[in-house]
């Protein structure tokens, strides 16, 4: 990775990217072959990053992170103009919300995701370590007294990925937020302890990362993604660790910034335990069953006792903010006191809860009763408790978040994905708008990222039914420019990106089915498919000039069947006649909204799999199983309930780590 992403040599003074380069720093302390001349390196490299943390704008955090690198990478290497400006960076920047805030400033930051939480702390800490007697400029505190109050958010971090998980579950894009400030502590805090602690954190985000990955594609349910990761595993976040670690795709390298890659390359402090490699790495069909977040429902009647299934009172603002809980009735007093106090109401990315306040006038009580009655939509960003089912075979793996906010809305979501190679993924959403034009993939976008409705989802290993049904009809004026919908669902399926798609009518729905190398995915529709057209000229494509876009008109109440498997060029034509045969029965449960589907198909490989429905249980031929009622971990490799150790064995290795100790221990 570093000879790729050092193969253009950089010009002194251009502008460039921390990462890139930390790239020529790292590089120089492992390849003799190859010198870093800190010449290259001038105040005006860094100049945009410097720009976005004296504004005090989104995602500065990252920068700053990047940065640290680069300077205890470096230390006096570099010129003394740049370490100045790096250091009054660390002093004048405002590490958490509720620092002083000046009266002629906003800060536009997000310091509450789960990613955001690990990063400000990690910085703060590392700030803090390189200037421990310096006075910091927004809290008056010494570096030494940053550090400890850093120190105690990075335990406490830590200690709630055991017990509840990472709340932006298998996220190729915040997977990567997570390991980067992970590793950069492993490597430079000067608290063994912590490191060690640390190192078991990261020790579980490769684990993860590991056990859902299938040809260097991170392409599993996630409970946050964009639209720019749906067109290829080369767009994720994840992609450059992943390849480093695990070097399982022939795919090359895309980025000589690529944050993960380079952060993972710089470490000599930490070694992943081979396990986890053996787990990636692995032919043999898996079942990976696993639990994350909080259980939280928006949509029960508000109360002045409200039930809490966690030791973190609702006014736990970091906690229940990383849970993505600001605007359900149970929380949304404490959004109210929290953006007054901090004026938040006045940043960017608090524009779009300004609403709460300018409908309810600042009153909790009547900020309750809407949140709850307007739930299937407001709660938009609530990832809440999920269950995770991922079968992964050597050539093909599908995914779901089961039974996870049936006919709710969510904005960055992916329900399920059935992933054959880098390329070629399938998923379904329900979109919430036509797509914006332009010609790129935009966050915002509800076209592809999120779902205008969650399906109510079940899958048996490698077999998923998907019925969509929402709560709610799009809402009226001026809500309805936030939140809407289209009378339909849809499914990324990119044909170019397979060997054979071939669709045939059957029980009144249709059937897509692609075959990618030895790997086919069949993918049903209750209501009829069409495929729409894009002109890249309009809207983005990713490059996609053939059918992509399979749309099911006629309504957002669709069923959607899946199933994933081997094959061969050969034996494809048959595979299709026999799908195309199987039974498949729906019954509509009723006019009610988010009344759902009944379903059954009997699979050629797991024989009749069927629902009765949202709130309902899998069947299995005679067999009934329930839903999602996962432990936080339960794998071939091991199980765990999140307390204690964890205990990872595959493949004759081991590995035992305790994410409230920092006790970790490999065979």
């Amino acid at each position: 990775y570093l000879a790729f992403a050092t193969a253009e040599p950089l010009e002194p003074g251009a502008p460039a990217s921390p990462n890139r380069v930390l790239a020529d720093i790292v590089r120089d302390t492992r390849d003799a072959d190859f010198t870093w001349d800190p010449a290259t390196v001038t105040v005006d490299t860094f100049a945009s990053s410097f720009e976005k943390l004296d504004e005090w704008r989104d995602t500065g955090d990252f920068d700053l992170l990047y940065l640290i690198n680069v300077l205890y990478a470096a230390g006096d290497r570099l010129p003394t103009d740049v370490i100045d400006a790096i250091e009054s960076r660390m002093l004048a920047f405002r590490y958490w919300y509720d620092d002083p805030l000046p009266a002629d400033r906003l800060d536009h930051k997000w310091f509450w995701s789960e990613n955001h939480r690990i990063i400000f702390a990690t910085i703060e800490y590392l700030a803090g370590q390189h200037l421990p007697d310096a006075t910091f400029e927004v809290t008056g505190l010494t570096g030494a007294e940053h550090r400890v109050r850093a120190r105690e958010r990075i335990v406490d971090w830590v200690a709630e990925r055991a017990t509840y998980g990472f709340s932006e579950w298998h996220s190729n894009v915040y997977m990567q937020k997570n390991v980067t400030p992970l590793a950069t502590i492993t490597q430079w805090v000067d608290d063994p302890e912590l490191a060690a602690l640390a190192a078991t954190a990261l020790d579980l985000a490769l684990l993860d990362v590991a056990a859902h990955l299938h040809d260097g594609n991170y392409g599993v349910t996630a409970g946050r993604t964009y639209q720019k990761d749906t067109w290829s595993a080369t767009a994720n976040d994840t992609w450059g660790l992943a390849k480093l670690v695990f070097d399982d795709t022939d795919v090359p390298y895309q980025s000589t910034a690529d944050a993960g890659a380079v952060t993972l390359a710089m470490l000599d402090h930490y070694r992943v335990p081979q396990v986890i490699l053996e787990v990636a790495a692995t032919d043999e069909s898996v079942v990976s069953l696993e639990r994350h977040g909080v259980p939280l429902d928006p949509l029960v009647p508000v109360s002045d006792t409200p039930d809490n299934a966690t030791d973190h009172p609702y006014t736990d603002v970091p906690f229940w903010w990383s849970q993505g809980a600001l605007s359900t009735w149970q929380v949304i007093p404490t959004l109210i006191t929290t953006a007054d106090e901090y004026r938040l109401w006045e940043t960017d990315l608090f524009s779009e809860f300004s609403i709460v306040k300018d409908l309810t006038g600042g009153d909790t009580d009547v900020a309750q009763d809407l949140a709850q009655q307007f739930a299937p939509f407001a709660a938009f960003g609530l990832m809440a408790e999920a269950h995770t089912a991922t079968w992964r075979s050597d050539d093909a793996m599908l995914s779901t978040v089961l039974d996870n906010r049936p006919g709710q809305r969510r904005d960055q979501a992916r329900a399920w994905q059935a992933t054959l190679g880098v390329d070629a993924q399938v998923f379904t959403t329900h979109p919430g708008n036509l797509p914006w034009e332009g010609d790129r993939f935009e966050d915002d976008d509800m076209y592809w990222t999120g779902s205008a409705s969650m399906p109510y989802s079940v899958q048996s290993e490698n077999v998923a039914i998907h019925a969509y049904d929402p709560l709610y009809s799009a809402p009226g004026p001026p809500l309805d420019e936030l939140f809407g919908m289209l009378d339909e669902t849809h499914a990324w399926f990119p044909t170019e990106h397979f060997d054979e798609v071939v669709q045939a009518p059957a029980n009144g729905g249709t059937w897509t089915i692609g075959r990618s190398g030895e790997a086919f995915v069949a993918l049903w529709s209750m209501r009829p498919t069409e495929w729409r057209s894009h002109d890249p000229a309009v809207t983005a494509t990713g490059g996609l000039t053939a059918d992509f876009d399979l749309v099911a008109p006629g309504g957002a109440d669709n069923v959607w069947i899946v199933e994933v498997g081997s094959t061969t060029a050969d034996a494809f034509g048959g595979l299709v006649d026999t799908i195309v045969a199987a039974p498949i029965a729906v019954a509509d449960l009723g006019d009610e909204p988010g009344a759902g589907f009944a379903a059954s198909y009997t699979s050629p490989s797991q024989g009749t799999v069927g629902t009765d429905g949202p709130g309902g249980s899998l069947t299995v031929d005679d067999e009934t199983l329930p839903v999602a009622d996962h432990q936080r971990l339960g794998a071939p490799w091991g199980t765990w309930n999140g307390e204690g150790p964890l205990i990872v064995e595959w493949a004759d290795h081991s590995l035992t780590v305790d994410l409230r100790t920092g006790d970790r221990s490999v065979e």
